[in-house]
């Protein structure tokens, strides 16, 4: 029986929280900080996760044993590590990686070199600081189109530019390494476009072994049809019916296994969630990214998909016991719709009540920016405020389900796509065996 701490306070928050309350193995949860949402799933606490200091305060006066840590921003500034480095806490398991693996994420710069030196197939790049300003845009000026610059560090979703003219990318190159993203973009990444359909893979790992998560695809344009601004995500659709087992037995041999062989060889203790962020380019699997973390909204249709007790399989990455557990999944499909504030991704308001949630008939409401007042009101507190997800024996069944009920949510401005899942519908809809 375990006292367990999750630090967040997003979507992917309060689905990860919505499961493990269901397990019998967690005694209490507390949230640190949550949201209206997850006060459901458990208590919510005042703890900031960038705060170490006061999550470990929080861990010993509340006998933790367990702490999830649902963000990237806490792993890649190094809580693993506060955590293993004082022996009053080291007895705490931790879902999440050191600072040394977190550079999967931290770094789109050390990502690359990682691929390349175990042969990961990747997009081919180059990288560039402010001293080398001129050779970057004489580089990008050789460049087929369209090109990819991303921010080396963590820039919040916003720091990846699909540039269509050389001007474009000469321009944002400039601004990158000029500060747009902070210290972010001290480092840029120049990297060549690849065309195909993404998807996400997640594992769970001790480091060595690992339980292979179910596939998702999120959708990150504003816009139907994938047009307009990209956001952290406003949708998303679980299995993927292209990730065929051929293509996942590539993923795991090409990808997967020579990922967790090449942390080991460099001694990288590994312990936690690892996010493929993956392209299908004419049936071979390319890695766009890693995460550390699972991505939000794809958790919300991830976790529901999961049969097996969450705190369990926590339990088996901790005390390195993976083959002795297995992972039951729900055939169904899954899918999600993200309601967001009007005006998102740009400037919106806040403090919008919001009606009818309670109202919502076999879907999941998983909540975001929301915030409950003390008369007991629910109100708009981010840009992405609810998820309403759904399963159904297929994505368009689940998805007519989730578009049902997220209309009967109301709260001033509201915007959500009617259209996630567009793409993999038609003939193509039918869930496929696996992940």
């Amino acid at each position: 029986m375990h006292q367990i701490l999750l630090l967040g306070s997003g979507g992917r928050e309060h689905a990860i929280a919505w499961k493990i309350s269901q397990s019998p193995l967690c005694k209490k949860l507390f949230i640190g900080p949550g949201n209206a949402g997850t006060a459901a799933c458990g208590i919510n606490a005042d703890v900031d996760p960038m705060d170490f200091e006061a999550v470990s305060g929080f861990a010993l006066d509340h006998d933790i044993s367990l702490i999830v840590v649902g963000p990237e921003a806490p792993l890649v500034g190094g809580i693993r590590d506060h955590f293993s480095a004082n022996p009053a806490l080291k007895h705490i398991g931790i879902i999440g990686p050191g600072q040394a693996g977190a550079r999967l994420e931290g770094s789109k710069d050390f990502a690359k070199q990682f691929m390349q030196r175990y042969h990961i197939p990747t997009a081919a790049y180059q990288t560039f600081t402010a001293a080398q300003l001129d050779e970057g845009l004489a580089y990008i000026h050789q460049h087929p189109l369209p090109v990819v610059l991303k921010a080396d560090g963590l820039a919040a979703g916003k720091g990846v530019l699909i540039c269509q003219s050389t001007d474009e990318a000469g321009a944002a190159f400039r601004d990158m390494l000029d500060g747009k993203f902070g210290s972010a973009s001290e480092k840029v990444v120049v990297e060549e476009f690849l065309a195909g359909m993404e998807f996400s893979v997640f594992i769970l790992t001790d480091g060595r072994d690992y339980h292979l998560l179910p596939t998702a695809k999120d959708y990150k344009r504003i816009g139907e049809g994938d047009t307009g601004l990209n956001t952290g995500g406003m949708g998303a659709v679980s299995p993927v019916p292209f990730a065929n087992r051929a293509l996942m037995n590539q993923v795991s041999d090409t990808i997967i296994q020579p990922t967790l062989d090449g942390l080991r060889q460099e001694n990288i203790a590994y312990t936690g969630l690892i996010y493929f962020g993956l392209i299908n380019v004419n049936g071979r699997p390319y890695v766009i990214e890693y995460n550390i973390r699972m991505g939000d909204p794809e958790t919300q249709v991830v976790m529901p998909r999961i049969k097996s007790d969450l705190v369990a399989l926590f339990d088996s990455v901790v005390q390195n016991r993976i083959p002795e557990t297995s992972l039951e999944l729900d055939d169904r499909a899954a899918t999600t719709i993200v309601m967001a504030s009007g005006g998102y991704p740009g400037a919106y308001q806040k403090g919008h009540v919001i009606s009818g949630w309670d109202q919502v008939d076999q879907s999941m409401v998983f909540h975001a920016g929301t915030q409950r007042k003390e008369d007991g009101r629910l109100v708009t507190s981010g840009g992405r405020v609810l998820a309403v997800t759904s399963l159904g024996p297929d994505i368009t069944t689940a998805l007519d389900l989730s578009l049902e009920n997220a209309g009967k949510i109301r709260f001033e401005g509201q915007y959500y796509r009617k259209d996630i899942g567009f793409d993999l519908i038609g003939d193509k809809h039918k869930v496929v065996s696996g992940h």
